[in-house]
């Protein structure tokens, strides 16, 4: 289990039983060991990126004594390593508590010891959270939490240069809510205690930090007043304020003179490395003004030196302050754009950002070169060697932040659509037929700007709908790529729709024309978008945003507003219609109301959520209406916005006039975005969570975490393609993971996996064979390593099964025994040298599937893990190879490969072997193995093709034998040779007869294989067995069309020379046999086989 809070959620549990009676919610039973994360690990995710754009990044670490190594803060992906340059990168904080993360430091003189603190820095409405400060000792191979596990967003960490064990954080505080841990932090004994020297306790912490580079004591420290609500965000107050201390922050004098009188808002620091008496702020005012400061004076006068601000979102978003190592009053302000100065602030220039992403957040310098910056965005991390003429994308990062998803029903292969935090609406294949995986090429930008809740039109997949912020909704044609505008328009005299930032659509399950959307009220169109009609009025509290408190209490004018890049408030946030009854639609509010109509929008019926059992103001994140039950919907709310971590997933059976609260032992934190229902097994529930995706197939009585292949993220949305039984999860910050033939848990039961072994459903395996862009075998072909691919899924038919208890050899059964023995301090006896030599010639124990086609002949073992839990494992649709086993090919890395099986029905049952007994545990289970396409042209039927491919693996497996046998031969008469000049025969007696069968075999060699002396050279030789049969194999080894009438000949002339080469073979072991008894007469030395006298 991940290092994550498992605590049962105990909030505001008693008004639910006032509703509902549950007992389950309110008393969790401890988990069935059967029915615990540890048994479902085995069934992993599949996670396919992409790449092609990559996602935020908070901070930045280049190694100072190997620049090629490189850590890569992701603002809501965990920490990345490079060891060299970018080429490759590999997560390393994927098992901590948090995805999201603000700061990184490398101790200076200890560059192993990695400082991250969590929760990104700004004050973003889509941040995620963190649960402190963590440090790592061996570059990041391993993590310890190092407290201020409440500080929630830390914006700066500094390690001192000469006492490394002190340490100096700014620590923002939770966005949402007064309180945490926010201020300035001090450690001296390596993190194990802090002391808290600057900083309120209700809305006040420290956004940065910088010291002075002569002397760590005296550091600099910017304070941040501000609370981001619902509806509102303030972004600045009187406490924003900039400090220096002469002590290491243990004293503190606020720095005033020359600097902006009243409200600041966020502020980011710089220090001159070459005259460090020079210091720079960038500071935010009221109404997204500011400018940049200069001191001469380490802080104690200012002068302004322009009216330049990080635009774009908005200061909050940015205001990061980079002074250049190299260049003396060379400034870069990260904004949208990114700006340079290079006059100490005065005058100000963009940075070429031609082939760049905007949104800048983080930069890195390197000591050896003035004109290198490793920069870090909203679509990932660039390098430029020429001082930003040019740039250098790093396409391997797959760290995109996905909110709502939709899938379609194309074939063969589904595609997935999903919108991103700032980089577009992007879509792409489930699968490909490729050896070489999903790759960057494979996906679209299908429409830009920040893309949110998309959807597809069941039955055609060549519509889809995607939406950028706000509201503006597209139709997109995907078979010419053309985009239209369809977002509903206020009428005359009406005023402006508030849409969500993410705003719901929906295709009714009644019409596939019919089309949801929502603002402050609901909106319907029978033609795919072209003309709306609104179906209700405001359906949510409809309240002026500016009156309400914000900071504790309602706020001045005057104060720090700022709205620009927050969503509207009082909008619909979720919509659905029950599949069962038309008319039927849900729709929930950002500010804690449900409504319901059951005439298709003439009457609604509006419910509060404090009726749920849940917070009054709880933001409603989906509705799902029951696949099964007309009268039954499901409501996930979040109320993370007002500092309220707890999951919120009700239910009703009676259309919403009463709830039972089903998220009982969803673990603390992990609130709930998603919901999605098996459309076979009603009980089967899915939930997208803050931290993971959990399952229930008890209707949520108990919730199971999905951990296999899946690191510490958040997933905002899920989706169940039907057709495949695949469960797709967009995550925020690490791309889509699929679940792919998730029916198994369908099947699943106490009392099934209490049997000793377990076989599930396998669906219908694609026969075809692979194409490749790339390389025909090697996955990234010849791109080198930092070509990014995604994996698909095993091919052939893939088989899932659960042993209750793992099998084991009696040496490791004792191993794990001493190891438990060893750990509590006691003896361990000698196991005696009888038990010892018993486990020397154990044959390990093995479980197989058995694959045999439907009429009964057995096609293929397949051996899979032997340990306790769920496995997967993949038949690859081949027969075995024909080659011989030790013979030439049984040194090769690689496992040789028989033909492909034919179209049709086959099963597969579980079996075990044990000290050579084989016994079923499980099967048969019946599948479909069927050819994905036809080629274009009409081949050979699939019974001649499949039998012609058995005469070729016939032929094939007997001229394996013949070679096999003909090199044994070869080997015996040369040790024969030898034998003889050591026997007692005469001169001559048998010499000639050693050097006839020699030649006989040289003979048939050069027939099977080709003249040896032309073969070292390269010479071309006469056609020769080999030549033919490898011929006819490359005819159809990667076809599916059947044998060409060039094959047929092949094969057969193949044969004839075989049965020639076959008959003399057997002549020439036979005088092999007669020299080998003529040798033993004459007292030569044992020859293997020769017999003994």
């Amino acid at each position: 289990m991940r290092n994550r809070m498992r605590i049962l959620t105990a909030i505001g549990l008693s008004a639910c039983f006032a509703c509902t009676g549950s007992v389950y919610a309110q008393n969790a039973t401890e988990k069935d060991e059967l029915l615990s994360e540890a048994t479902f690990k085995g069934l992993t995710f599949r996670n396919i990126g992409p790449a092609v754009r990559s996602g935020r990044v908070a901070d930045l670490a280049i190694h100072p004594e190997n620049e090629s190594l490189w850590y890569v803060a992701v603002g809501s992906g965990g920490v990345w390593k490079t060891r060299n340059a970018g080429t490759t990168f590999e997560p390393i904080f994927d098992n901590e508590g948090s995805y999201s993360i603000g700061a990184l430091a490398l101790d200076p003189q200890n560059a192993n010891t990695v400082w991250v603190g969590t929760g990104e820095h700004g004050g973003g409405r889509h941040f995620g959270f963190g649960d402190g400060i963590y440090k790592s000792t061996d570059g990041g191979a391993n993590w310890t939490n190092m407290g201020l596990k409440d500080s929630q967003h830390i914006g700066k960490i500094i390690v001192h240069p000469q006492h490394p064990d002190t340490l100096y954080v700014a620590a923002q505080g939770p966005l949402w809510s007064p309180g945490g841990d926010r201020g300035f932090y001090k450690s001296t004994d390596g993190g194990q205690s802090w002391t808290k020297t600057l900083g309120d306790e209700e809305f006040t912490g420290v956004t940065d930090i910088v010291i002075d580079p002569r002397n760590p004591d005296r550091v600099y420290a910017a304070t941040w007043q501000h609370h981001r609500t619902v509806a509102t965000l303030m972004d600045g107050g009187a406490k924003s304020a900039i400090y220096r201390s002469e002590d290491g922050g243990d004293t503190w004098q606020q720095l005033e003179s020359g600097l902006p009188e009243g409200k600041m808002g966020k502020i980011g620091l710089a220090v001159s490395p070459q005259q460090p008496d020079i210091v720079y702020a960038a500071i935010e005012l009221n109404r997204r003004s500011g400018g940049i400061w200069k001191s001469l004076d380490r802080g104690q006068t200012w002068t302004q030196q322009s009216e330049v601000i990080s635009g774009g979102t908005g200061p909050h978003y940015y205001v990061e302050l980079y002074a250049s190592p190299h260049r003396f009053d060379h400034l870069y302000l990260m904004d949208a754009s990114m700006k340079q100065s290079m006059d100490g602030g005065k005058t100000w220039g963009p940075v070429n950002r031609r082939y760049r992403h905007g949104d800048n957040h983080a930069l890195a310098f390197k000591q050896s070169d003035p004109d290198y910056l490793l920069l870090g965005t909203d679509g990932g991390v660039y390098e430029t060697f020429d001082q930003t003429q040019n740039w250098r994308y790093m396409a391997n990062l797959p760290v995109t932040q996905f909110y709502k998803l939709a899938v379609d029903d194309a074939m063969p292969f589904y595609n997935i659509y999903s919108g991103t935090q700032d980089n577009g609406t992007q879509g792409g294949p489930s699968r490909t037929d490729s050896v070489n995986g999903i790759r960057n090429a494979d996906w679209n930008l299908v429409l830009d700007w920040d893309g949110h809740a998309p959807a597809t039109e069941p039955g055609n997949p060549d519509i889809v709908y995607a939406e950028r912020q706000e509201g503006a909704l597209s139709r997109i044609d995907i078979t010419t790529g053309e985009v239209i505008d369809i977002q509903p328009q206020p009428a005359e005299g009406e005023d402006y729709e508030r849409f969500n930032w993410d705003a719901p659509i929906h295709v009714s399950p009644h019409d596939p024309a019919r089309i949801y959307f929502a603002s402050q009220r609901v909106w319907r169109s029978d033609n795919r978008g072209d003309s709306w009609q609104a179906i209700s009025g405001d359906l949510t509290r409809n309240e002026e945003r500016f009156e309400l408190p914000i900071m504790g209490r309602r706020q001045s004018w005057d104060s720090a507003w700022d709205v620009l890049a927050m969503s509207n408030y009082n909008t619909v946030t979720s919509l659905s219609e029950s599949p069962l009854v038309d008319g039927l639609i849900y729709a929930g509010t950002d500010d804690g109301l449900l409504q319901i109509t059951e005439d298709g929008g003439n009457n609604w019926r509006r419910i509060e959520v404090s009726r749920m059992g849940v917070p009054k103001r709880a933001f409603i994140n989906d509705i799902k209406a029951d696949l099964h039950d007309p009268d039954t919907v499901y409501v996930s709310l979040d109320n993370h916005k007002y500092g309220d971590f707890t999951p919120y997933l009700v239910r009703s059976t009676n259309r919403g006039r009463s709830w039972e609260l089903i998220s009982g032992d969803l673990p603390e934190r992990h609130m709930v975005w998603r919901m999605v229902q098996d459309h076979v097994r009603p009980e089967l529930l899915f939930a997208a969570t803050e931290f993971g995706i959990f399952f229930t197939i008890d209707a949520g009585k108990q919730w199971i975490e999905l951990e296999g292949g899946v690191p510490t993220i958040s997933f905002r949305d899920l989706a169940i393609q039907r057709r495949e039984n695949d469960l797709v999860g967009a995550s925020f910050g690490r791309g889509f993971f699929i679940f792919d033939d998730y029916s198994v848990l369908r099947e699943v039961s106490e009392a099934k996996l209490k049997q000793e072994g377990s076989l599930y459903s396998t669906r219908k395996a694609w026969l075809y064979i692979p194409r490749s862009e790339l390389d025909f075998d090697d996955l990234k072909g010849s791109q080198g390593d930092s070509h990014y691919v995604a994996p698909n899924p095993s091919f052939g038919a893939t088989f899932t099964y659960h042993l209750n208890e793992g099998l084991q050899t009696t040496a490791k059964a004792r191993q794990a025994a001493e190891a438990t023995l060893e750990e509590a301090g006691k003896d361990i006896n000698f196991p005696g040298w009888a038990a010892l030599g018993e486990e020397a010639t154990e044959t390990p124990p093995a479980v197989f599937i058995l694959v045999k086609h439907s009429d009964g002949s057995v096609v293929r073992r397949v051996e899979g893990p032997v340990e306790k839990g769920f496995h997967r494992i993949a038949w690859d649709l081949r027969y075995p190879s024909p080659e011989v086993i030790g013979g030439a090919q049984g040194d090769s890395d690689e496992t040789p490969q028989g033909m492909m099986a034919a179209p049709g029905t086959y099963s597969a049952s579980l079996y075990k072997r044990v000290d050579g007994q084989v016994s079923l545990l499980d099967g048969p289970v019946e599948f479909e193995v069927e050819r994905l396409y036809q080629g274009a042209l009409p081949g050979a039927p699939e019974a001649e093709v499949a039998a012609f491919w058995r005469a070729w693996e016939d032929a094939a497996r007997e001229a394996s034998a013949l070679n096999s046998k003909l090199a044994s031969a070869v080997h015996r008469s040369e040790a024969m040779a030898r034998a003889l000049a050591h026997s007692r025969a005469e001169a001559g007696e048998l010499d000639a007869r050693v050097h006839e069968l020699q030649a006989s075999f040289q003979a048939l060699d050069a027939e099977l294989n080709g003249n040896p002396a032309k073969r070292e050279v390269g010479e071309k030789t006469r056609p020769t067995v080999s030549q033919r049969l490898s011929a006819v194999e490359r005819s159809i080894y990667r076809s599916l069309y059947g044998p060409t009438e060039t094959s047929r000949q092949g094969l057969a002339l193949a044969l004839k020379s075989m049965d020639s080469i076959q008959s003399r073979l057997e002549q020439s072991l036979a005088g092999l046999e007669e020299l080998g008894a003529a040798l033993v007469t004459a007292g030569a030395p044992y020859v293997e086989g020769n017999g003994i006298e």
